[in-house]
């Protein structure tokens, strides 16, 4: 690797708000490795990006092993992941199966697991570095028809503060970004339906949903300043929604 560039790996980083990620850390010089069930990369990339394309299911062991391993092979190392891949499907509580409850977990939460403790090797022989999760405000509220996918990033923060206290002393920090409402390409036409609008004006203290530039410059601000004593916690990026009255 070269003296100065950094190596980090994206999960779920072919839309929205993953792609995002992947383009704020190449306009800020990283080699991005997109990891992604379809294996390819954003669009819109920024002039001169470094980004290399790797199919990979966050649900099965050996495609993130096979997937991880290639990019820590072509980019000479890896410094950095990102755990973005997730999935929200709603199910009214009184009739979740055990299948659909244990498929979200999986995706949202047993991948985080899987691929940081992939990493963790690849972390370590580069003398630590970082890794930052993605969970969500809806962690520490009840939504209703959104069981699997709240007690899925509940698990994101737990997960977060072990992986952070038992890897410390690897000079690995483990953060977890939990955003509030974040309009994206898969839900712009609720966040455009007027009734939301309303909803957001009247609840939402910022009175509209955030941006995934704003998750992503938060991502890649923790990737650029390196401040390793600051780990295992999480951060509301919420516009103050979760806090307020």
């Amino acid at each position: 690797m070269a003296e100065g560039t950094k190596a980090i790996a994206v999960t779920g980083s072919s839309r929205g708000i993953g792609a995002e990620i992947v383009r704020e850390l190449a306009r800020r010089g990283f080699t991005v490795g997109c990891l992604s069930r379809g294996g390819g990369l954003p669009d819109d990339i920024p002039t001169n990006a470094t980004l290399l394309p790797f199919t990979c299911d966050v649900t099965d062991e050996d495609s993130v092993t096979a997937a991880l391993a290639g990019f820590a092979q072509a980019a000479g190392g890896l410094n950095g992941l990102v755990n973005n891949a997730g999935v929200l499907k709603e199910h009214k509580s009184a009739e979740l199966s055990v299948a659909d409850y244990d498929n979200v977990m999986r995706t949202n939460a047993t991948s985080v697991m899987m691929v940081s403790r992939e990493a963790y090797p690849y972390l370590c022989a580069a003398d630590g570095g970082a890794i930052v999760n993605i969970g969500s405000f809806w962690d520490k509220i009840g939504v209703p028809r959104n069981l699997p996918y709240c007690a899925s990033k509940a698990a994101i923060a737990a997960i977060t503060r072990c992986h952070a206290v038992e890897w410390a002393r690897d000079g690995i920090s483990v953060m977890n970004i939990a955003p509030g409402y974040i309009e994206t390409d898969f839900n712009h036409d609720f966040f455009a339906d007027k009734k939301t609008r309303e909803w957001l004006r009247q609840r939402a203290p910022m009175q509209k949903p955030g941006t995934v530039g704003d998750v992503a410059r938060l991502v890649a601000a923790l990737f650029s300043e390196d401040i390793p004593f600051l780990t295992g916690d999480t951060i509301y990026l919420d516009g103050a929604q979760s806090v307020a009255l």
